[in-house]
């Protein structure tokens, strides 16, 4: 049946473990792929691109409890079917929760995309049980630690193994999310941030999301309107663009290096029509402008008021003065989730007997990763050509992280981590003006490498498509 169903059903694509799930499901159930597919288009309208594999885990957690797809095997079609119902009803909860909360509203910033398959259930759940309508309290502490799983790289590594240890904490019941999150701890320690973990850079980091999250959630300020920019703002020329503080051509002139100048310190958000304005001009130049018109517009964006650090010559000190501000600002914004139950942030955990826990890990620089518009949009086109051959799109900016510690080692620009064949092939990433550093440490991790658009094209047109040809 399998056999069938990879040839006829699936145009000649070998079967994943996703898939193997879902070909025992749709010999019940004949359109339940093409159901699947209809949620997914849904959530692509929206912004969002999730994966087959990625619902389908969603499903299963909420309809065993487990994250492993056998347990799928022995559920019936009707089984099935209620349980997809229930999985998108609770998905698009947590989307709105984490874009409405959060400010997370777009596939660019949705990191940690693993712990919704958890949240999912845990809302299935409590809908079980009847506990009513949610506290702010719970929807705060939820959110709070699905921040904290994302920015730590929670699901980075051995995915199904820390789902199913956050599965088994939700059977706590009531004391659930308390449960999560003290295993959280256990495995990472500390919660709290440091300004260390702001030293990554470029669109990749794993700390870029929680720039946008600390500019959507707080009273950060667009510095040609003076407008704040968590409201809804109408208009092409309103939408929130990265700006680089310094800019780029200036920093490079000045002899600085890519990592520096495309610090996430360097980074801040402003609408479209604003960072035209500024274009090129230096901090301390336009500055005192922004600081006249629009007066506590600088410091909305965490940017530190000593003016002598806004010359040039001071990038590197203006760079850790900031860092240090961000992340008092996301520890502020951590605690304002608790509601005053800090005990979460206050302090590192006891360390588990024998194994149980991972240290902590420590901030340490992370190579690699999209440093332009140009390159983020290059890398696109080639995305759309790849899934233009019905295969399956590739991860932009894919966090490469220790399997064990959850700590992440490098950026990779675009990258198949399971194969352009899903778990049956080499995985694949493409490296855009990349340092010798960061293709070895792909290397290392398994990825056959490309440094060249057209030599990756070939690859595809001459090995993966002629073998699903040969099918």
């Amino acid at each position: 049946m399998v056999d069938i169903f990879n040839r006829v059903n699936s145009g000649g694509t070998k079967l994943s473990k996703g898939d193997l799930a879902l070909a025992k499901i749709c010999a019940d159930w004949p359109d339940g792929r093409d159901a699947m597919k209809a949620e997914l288009k849904r959530w692509e309208q929206d912004g969002y691109h999730f994966n087959l594999d990625w619902l389908l885990r969603s499903l299963n957690t909420v309809l065993t409890g487990e994250a492993r797809f056998q347990y799928l095997h022995e559920k019936t079609a009707d089984d099935v079917k209620d349980a997809l119902k229930r999985a998108t009803r609770h998905i698009d909860t947590c989307l709105n929760l984490i874009a409405g909360r959060l400010g997370l509203d777009h596939d660019q910033v949705f990191f940690g995309r693993f712990a919704v398959p958890v949240m999912a259930r845990w809302l299935d759940q409590r809908a079980a049980h009847s506990h009513g309508p949610m506290s702010e309290q719970e929807r705060d502490k939820l959110l709070f630690w699905y921040v904290q799983a994302a920015m730590w790289g929670r699901f980075s590594g051995s995915t199904e193994t820390y789902i199913d240890k956050d599965l088994e904490a939700l059977e706590a019941g009531d004391g659930a999310l308390d449960k999560l999150l003290e295993q959280l701890r256990l495995w990472h320690g500390a919660l709290a941030a440091e300004p260390g973990h702001f030293t990554g850079w470029s669109l990749g980091a794993r700390f870029y999301p929680v720039l946008y999250l600390l500019t959507r959630m707080g009273e950060a300020k667009d510095w040609g309107t003076g407008l704040p920019l968590k409201a809804h703002l109408l208009g092409r020329m309103s939408r929130l663009e990265v700006h680089h503080i310094f800019p780029k051509k200036q920093l490079y002139d000045h002899g600085y290096s890519r990592p520096q100048v495309n610090a996430l310190a360097n980074f801040c958000f402003l609408t479209k029509h604003t960072n035209l304005d500024i274009s090129a001009t230096p901090p301390a130049q336009y500055f005192p402008e922004v600081e006249q018109n629009h007066p506590g517009a600088l410091a909305s964006q965490w940017i530190p008021q000593d003016p002598d650090l806004w010359r040039i010559e001071r990038f590197p000190d203006f760079l850790e003065a900031r860092k240090a501000l961000l992340a008092t600002e996301l520890n502020r914004r951590m605690a304002e989730l608790l509601h005053g139950d800090e005990r979460w942030l206050a302090g590192a955990a006891v360390p588990a007997p024998q194994g149980g826990a991972q240290p902590a890990p420590q901030p340490t620089e992370v190579v690699g990763g999209i440093s332009s518009e140009q390159e983020e949009a290059q890398l696109e086109v080639l995305n759309d050509w790849v899934a233009a051959h019905d295969l399956p799109r590739g991860t932009l900016a894919y966090d490469l992280a220790d399997p064990q510690t959850g700590a992440q080692l490098a950026v990779l620009d675009l990258a198949w981590p399971d194969g352009l064949q899903e778990e049956l092939s080499q995985p694949v990433a493409v490296l855009l003006n990349e340092e010798a550093a960061t293709i070895a440490m792909a290397s290392q991790a398994g990825f056959r490498c490309f440094t060249d658009v057209g030599a990756f094209r070939g690859y595809i047109e001459t090995v993966i498509l002629a073998e699903a040809a040969e099918v």
